[in-house]
């Protein structure tokens, strides 16, 4: 069950109440007995699943496959590079 926070307009006190969804809402002030109104509060967010964490950063993942990606693609430039050398040298 919600807890709901209402507000009295002729004293200015404020309450909660824990209530069904299908209760009606307060209408009278337990303290002055004038007219109350609901509050909107922040609703909390809870979130689940990998990846909202701090230890779950994408971040860091994508850099480990970036920097393996990047220095095989640098070993096969250099495996061409090489290759190509070693053809021109038996071509002489």
């Amino acid at each position: 069950m919600p807890i709901y926070a209402y507000e009295c307009r002729e004293c200015g006190v404020r309450f909660e109440r824990r209530q069904s969804f299908s209760d009606a809402p307060i209408t009278v002030c337990p303290e002055c007995e004038g007219e109350v109104h609901r509050l909107i509060q922040p609703a909390g967010i809870i979130f689940k699943g990998s990846g909202f964490y701090v230890t779950d950063n994408r971040s860091d993942k994508s850099a480990l496959t970036g920097s393996k990606s990047e220095s095989k693609s640098e070993s096969k430039a250099s495996g061409k590079a090489d290759s190509a050398s070693a053809s021109k040298a038996s071509d002489d």
